[in-house]
């Protein structure tokens, strides 16, 4: 009998995502994927699954779940999240067993916007354009091209025939929703759009996460950005961390689900090493903002990824034959 999650509850808005859907922006198809990469990353280490394995990810409501089938299930939650198995709270972040018929429960998450569950082998799931990814607003990818319903019935792929030794919680430098600390980015490619004032204005002024923001983009509200030489551009090509200003000069933050072209001059580009601390924000988070060099942002680049590189493969001498 083959093993599946049956959806008791699917939590505000839980998906499955994996890396992304490279290769199609040319035809109007963003990535999508993790939005916290990091957090989505030690998730499948944790369970010894390939770093490209599809996982669920679940925005400050995670689903509850009941194991079917006849055999145990292996999972890791990664994010700071609160949970519970079969009424018993346990943690994230370690290796953990469901057996047929145990319910898994997500509550919610405690900072953070969002979390990732990966079960050992992942999601027995047909990829689309090369990626399990869902893109909703496409209806592309995951379980239907849509997020989870209440019935809904998840079957899980084999497992990989190897274990993972408790290696304990990560360093906190590997949890994203716990950093505090401004946003770092790039100036432009249209900051020529913007004068001076203009430009110190963004990066001394703080900016709240709206109620319109979701996994396409965040909205952000504060003290409009004034243009200096208009608001529409000629359409150019749009990548994850794009700081738009549009006319009203609130920025817009594009995101893994973002438009692939935009008519708005971009004020600002996120650096990749701070995006997976950009998806971990909720509406109401409070944002700044501070310029780094090309170089610079490189550097941080590269220092994340050792940093985590250096974890999974301390998980990985941890793996032990099944």
């Amino acid at each position: 009998m083959i093993n599946g999650f049956e959806v008791l509850s699917p939590g505000l808005y839980t998906t499955l995502q994996d890396l992304g859907r490279f290769g199609f922006e040319d035809c109007g198809v963003p990535p999508s994927g993790a939005m916290d990469e990091m957090s989505f990353a030690i998730a499948n280490a944790l369970v010894g699954n390939d770093p490209a394995t599809g996982a669920l990810e679940f925005t400050l409501t995670g689903a509850t779940l009941r194991l079917t089938g006849s055999q145990p299930c292996s999972f890791a939650v990664t994010g700071d999240v609160a949970m519970t198995l079969d009424g018993v709270a346990v943690a994230p972040y370690r290796r953990l067993t469901l057996l047929p018929g145990n319910q898994l429960r997500i509550t919610r998450t405690l900072s953070g916007a969002r979390g990732y569950l990966a079960v050992a082998g992942g999601f027995d799931v047909k990829p689309v354009m090369g990626s399990v990814s869902t893109l909703m607003r496409a209806g592309l990818g995951g379980f239907n091209g849509r997020q989870l319903q209440k019935g809904d019935w998840l079957p899980l792929a084999p497992a990989p025939h190897r274990t993972i030794l408790d290696t304990g919680e990560p360093e906190q430098r590997l949890m994203p929703q716990r950093e505090r600390r401004p946003i770092r980015v790039i100036a432009g490619p249209q900051d020529d759009h913007f004068d001076a004032q203009a430009l110190r204005e963004f990066l001394s002024n703080e900016y709240r996460v709206s109620e319109q923001s979701d996994r396409m983009g965040y909205r952000l509200s504060g003290p409009p950005i004034a243009h200096s030489k208009g608001f529409n551009i000629v359409s150019d090509a749009i990548s994850r961390g794009s700081i738009q200003i549009p006319g009203n000069g609130q920025p817009i933050v594009a995101m893994n689900d973002r438009q692939t072209t935009g008519g708005y001059p971009k004020i600002a580009t996120v650096v990749r090493a701070d995006l997976a601390r950009l998806g971990q924000a909720k509406p109401g988070d409070r944002l700044r903002f501070e310029t780094v060099s090309v170089d610079k942002a490189e550097l941080l680049w590269a220092g994340r990824q050792a940093l985590l590189d250096a974890w999974l493969n301390k998980v990985r001498r941890a793996a032990q034959p099944a």
